[in-house]
This record gives structure tokens, sequence and C-alpha cells, in this order.
């Protein structure tokens, strides 16, 4: 028999980090877009947005 334990895991601290750099970007750079102020929804300007000209219209000759 020897001392030597196979069934134990190795430190939580001796394998990969949690959260690498790359991934810890990516959830700020997430967290900041979540933040920003949206668009009002619904209502008189959800109305106002779908009365909007469309974007061929203007040009009424490319149209066939």
């Amino acid at each position: 028999m020897s001392d030597h334990h196979d069934d134990q895991s190795p430190a939580p601290a001796e394998t990969a980090p949690t959260e690498t750099p790359i991934q810890r970007a990516l959830r700020e750079k997430q967290e900041a877009i979540a933040a920003r102020a949206k668009p009002p929804r619904g209502g008189r300007f959800q109305r106002e947005q779908a009365a909007r000209v469309k974007s061929g219209a203007v040009r009424p000759w490319s149209t066939k």
C-alpha cells in the first residue's frame, strides 16, 4: 500500500482561474450595455416609431 492518494483532487487555486480576463471583460461590457438608458417601450412612442417613413419611400423612382 502506498501513501499516495489518487482520489484527491488538486486545490482550486492550482486549477484554472474561475474567470479569465477575456470572460471578465465580456461580463463587464455586457453589464455596461445593460446599464445604458433604454428607449421607452409601448404607447405613443412606439406608434410614432411605426409611423415613420420607410427607408425606400424617399426614392419612389427606385421601386418597380
